[in-house]
């Protein structure tokens, strides 16, 4: 048998599966702009990815209204124009160079005398080859985990719904790499933490609607294809509501975190937001619609004769 078309979904329901080239082309539209965006921009590597010294300062009071007296301060103190991040706690100094000891104690005992005597500092440093390591762990953490997923699916499922999965997670990813060069965010380990949990989290969505579609594939009398892309329909209405239900919990969490959290989370926090909405849309239009894809694909098998024909 040979699948190819679309099948028509139950009244009243949006069907995803024929309006599924719109979904690509915008998930496409995005891939090509985060591509351009990255040729251009590039990411702001934190000190984590680039050699340098940042220094995390702990105040007692709010000077997220003196960030222009702190720039100032440092260019009048030859620190430069560092990377500066101020809350109503902490502030935060990146500098791309490494900061001598004499360099550090001024800055120190500088900031503290003029802006909040109680205020203590810690500093870490990271020097290049430390920083090309940690840049060639990530991405071997995101390859083995892609890999390991491709794995486990073609194995539960089939090699279709594993080439589906994995280029959903890919696309999660690039997303939020994506608006991250964009808005010129910054990147560092926390970030690349980020990234593992969209992917662990954007495959578990999307196996409860294979899980579905398989289940669903056992039990249906399929004569056409638009019998399967009706199924493929049903499967994720089926799923939906539990699909929106939990993302929404955890934009919830994720949100507060944002908020209420420290300032050492909330890019944390805002890339598990990009990473949520973007794995729950990829689950829902991308995923089970690219299986169908590859599904309308496969070759039909040859009919085997009776021995009565020969």
């Amino acid at each position: 048998m040979r699948f190819s078309g679309f099948g028509e979904v139950s009244e009243g329901k949006f069907d995803f599966v024929k309006n599924a080239r719109y979904f690509f082309i915008f998930s496409i539209i995005i891939t090509v702009l985060g591509v351009i965006t990255l040729g251009i921009h590039g990411l702001n590597y934190g000190v984590d990815f680039k050699a340098g010294s940042n220094v995390d300062i702990a105040v007692k009071k709010d000077l997220t209204g003196q960030k222009d007296a702190i720039e100032q301060y440092l260019k009048d103190n030859d620190f430069g124009s560092p990377a500066l991040t101020v809350g109503a706690n902490r502030v935060t100094v990146r500098f791309d160079e490494v900061l001598t000891d004499q360099k550090e104690k001024a800055l120190k005992e500088g900031f503290a005398a003029k802006f909040d005597k109680e205020a203590s500092a810690e500093v870490n440093t990271v020097d290049v080859e430390i920083a090309k390591e940690l840049q060639t762990n990530a991405l071997y953490a995101v390859l083995v985990a892609s890999i390991g997923i491709v794995i486990y699916v073609s194995i539960r499922f089939e090699w279709r719904f594993a080439i589906a999965a994995i280029v959903s997670l890919l696309h999660d990813a690039f997303i939020v790499i994506s608006l991250f060069s964009i808005f010129k965010l910054e990147v560092n380990l926390p970030f690349i933490v980020a990234i593992l949990t969209i992917i662990g989290y954007s495959i578990n969505d999307t196996i409860v609607i294979f899980d579905r579609i398989r289940e669903n594939l056992r039990f249906a009398k399929i004569k056409t294809a638009a019998d399967v892309a009706r199924l493929v329909n049903e499967s994720i209405w089926q799923t939906l509501t539990r699909s929106i239900n939990t993302v929404m919990t955890v934009v919830v969490a994720a949100a507060c975190l944002l908020i209420f959290g420290s300032e050492s989370i909330k890019l944390f926090s805002l890339a598990i937001l990009f990473g949520l909405v973007s794995g729950a849309y990829s689950s829902i239009f991308i995923a089970s619609q690219l299986w169908l894809v590859l599904k309308n694909k496969q070759k039909p098998k040859a009919a085997v004769k009776s021995p009565a024909a020969s």
